[in-house]
């Protein structure tokens, strides 16, 4: 895979979830070029060509879409989040927030931090499948992004 053709980017620790995730996208022709990292410090690193991806990426090709768990080892999302949008280069780059968590504080300091969106995972098969499903065909289809 060229890591400078990538649509989304998931960010989940969670391997069933990441599974599932990919496997709706791909199921609805959502995502043909997703890469999966499984903490913030990746994503941090994938999204600034840094670390095991400064040889392999650009910073000028940023992904469409940025799919962030809240709760991961290392860096967590709300830290991810903050790096990238308070950076002028990646800020417009959407980021959803994808979690468990239906704590008001989370959901506001997201928000504050520049998130595009809050989506709370459904606890069942079937709304988590939906909901990444109607996700990827509003960020990547419907959704305009800046030039």
């Amino acid at each position: 895979m060229n890591l400078n053709s990538v649509d989304v980017l998931l960010v989940e620790d969670n391997i069933n979830d990441a599974e599932l995730a990919i496997r709706e996208l791909k199921k609805h022709n959502l995502s043909n070029n997703l890469y999966h990292v499984k903490d913030g410090e990746e994503a941090i690193d994938f999204i600034f060509a840094a670390g095991k991806f400064a040889e392999t990426r650009s910073v000028n090709n940023p992904p469409k879409l940025v799919l962030l768990d809240i709760q991961m080892p290392k860096v967590n999302g709300i830290e991810a989040l903050q790096k990238i949008k308070s950076d002028e280069g990646a800020r417009l780059i959407p980021v959803v927030m994808l979690t468990s968590s239906k704590e008001d504080p989370d959901i506001k300091k997201c928000y504050a931090l520049g998130a595009n969106s809050y989506i709370v995972k459904p606890v069942n098969f079937e709304g988590f499948a939906e909901a990444i499903k109607n996700l990827g065909f509003y960020w990547l289809l419907l959704n305009q992004p800046p030039a």
